[in-house]
């Protein structure tokens, strides 16, 4: 079989060059592969693109000029290996900067799709660098997952629920393949032929749900996807989700404004803006809390309260 493996990357270095090394690892133990890597760097300004020319000389390097995001970058190196002319490899991995597949994990994926044929894509199981355990696969996002999201707190239980788009963790230690709505992009394996009947990623996404929307549309053309547990991947994952930055929640609520036009019917979508438009509202009310604590600055404020309000505009069309 045919693999190119695809990594976006933008001003990470360090753990591009370990995903590298990890990547190469991987793909040495399965000589049944037939494996490519690919790396498009983002116009990143950390050295890079001139890392991987100088210590992977054997990866097939785009440097872009500009931060093209994630389905952009993707789809470049999608368009090279041939989509539009229909010569795509076999089996295509989408593979995050900051991930690290562990062993075989690579082989073991793509060995599944080989035997599964009807199946259109595969995830691994992922885990923090501690060895923790983290979800990588999930149900398409629902409406009591947007709550869940938007009010805290809430419960362990409910969070690893099925309520949060969330699969069981006796599956993912039972070790066996189990089917999936859709894997995270950290670690998503495709089969030509299902990224053929759903065409290239969607570039009005710029940051997040990127590979939401792709795999619900292999769905919709008839490749399901499924997680191998048996594949381990490390993904860094969540180093900044503690910290608030506009751009990035607006990226996020943009996304999933789009996501919801795509796939919501009316109603459902006047339901999901109607979540979000309470849930801005708790958001100004816990970031004015904040600044009356004296945890976040009058500057910080601004910014919280602001976003809130782009967001609430940007779904109130929806009602």
């Amino acid at each position: 079989m045919r693999l190119a493996v695809i990594v976006v990357s933008y001003n990470v270095c360090d753990l591009l060059r370990a995903c590298l090394a990890a990547t190469y690892a991987n793909l040495r133990r399965s000589p049944d592969l037939e494996g490519e890597v690919w790396v498009v760097d983002n116009a990143s300004a950390d050295g890079s693109a001139g890392m991987v020319a100088a210590e992977f000389p054997q990866v097939h390097l785009i440097a872009n000029t500009a931060n093209v995001g994630f389905a952009g970058g993707n789809n470049h190196a999608l368009r090279v290996l041939g989509f539009e002319a229909g010569l795509l490899p076999d089996l295509v991995l989408l593979l995050n900067p900051d991930a690290e597949p562990l062993e075989d994990a690579v082989g073991k994926m793509a060995r599944f799709l080989l035997v599964h044929p009807a199946a259109g894509g595969a995830g691994a199981e992922l885990i923090y660098p501690d060895g923790r355990f983290q979800h990588g696969a999930f149900r398409f996002p629902g409406l009591w997952q947007l709550w869940l999201d938007l009010f805290p707190p809430r419960p362990r239980r409910l969070l690893d629920s099925r309520l949060n788009g969330r699969y069981p963790r006796r599956l993912y230690a039972a070790g066996d393949p189990f089917a999936v709505d859709f894997v995270l992009g950290a670690a998503l394996m495709v089969r030509r032929e299902a990224i053929a009947a759903a065409g290239l990623l969607d570039e009005g996404y710029f940051m997040y749900a990127e590979e939401v929307d792709w795999c619900w549309r292999m769905r919709r053309a008839g490749w399901p996807f499924y997680c191998v547990p048996a594949a381990r991947v490390i993904h860094q994952g969540g180093a900044s989700a503690g910290q608030f930055r506009s751009r990035s929640f607006l990226n996020l609520w943009r996304s999933r404004h789009r996501l919801y036009a795509r796939f919501y019917g009316p109603g459902r979508r006047s339901l999901a803006a109607g979540i979000v438009l309470l849930g801005m509202r708790s958001e100004a009310r816990r970031a004015s809390a904040a600044a009356g604590r004296g945890e976040i600055s009058a500057a910080q404020l601004a910014e919280r309260l602001e976003a809130a309000r782009q967001v609430s505009d940007m779904f109130a069309e929806d009602r």
